[in-house]
């Protein structure tokens, strides 16, 4: 089951980064986030979910992480960003299942 997911995972991840980042978003801060960063942060996170288990602290951090996609999606008003940005957050949604059946 896991490694189903961690194949969804590596699929919805190259889609993902096959994707322009939005134009007019870079040193953008949409609630208080700075988008880039935002991006970032899920990169990094994504490909260490990929790479094996993550050590709690930066399990955490990736809780964190979905929290801050749920309070930057609703302020996107352009069509594109938002479709990049929920991209975004499905990978980290599911990078952070993974996680969790990890930890059964």
């Amino acid at each position: 089951m896991i490694n189903r997911k961690l194949d969804a995972l590596a699929q919805m991840n190259g889609v993902y980064w096959a994707m322009p980042f939005p134009r007019g978003f870079r040193g953008l801060d949409v609630e208080d986030q700075d988008m880039v960063m935002l991006d970032a942060d899920t990169a990094g996170y994504v490909s260490r979910v990929l790479k094996g288990t993550l050590p709690e602290p930066a399990r955490e951090g990736l809780i964190r992480l979905v929290g801050v996609f749920e309070k930057v999606l609703p302020a996107i008003s352009n069509e594109y960003a938002s479709e990049y940005f929920t991209r975004a957050r499905d990978v980290a949604v599911l990078a952070a299942e993974i996680e969790a059946m990890r930890d059964k």
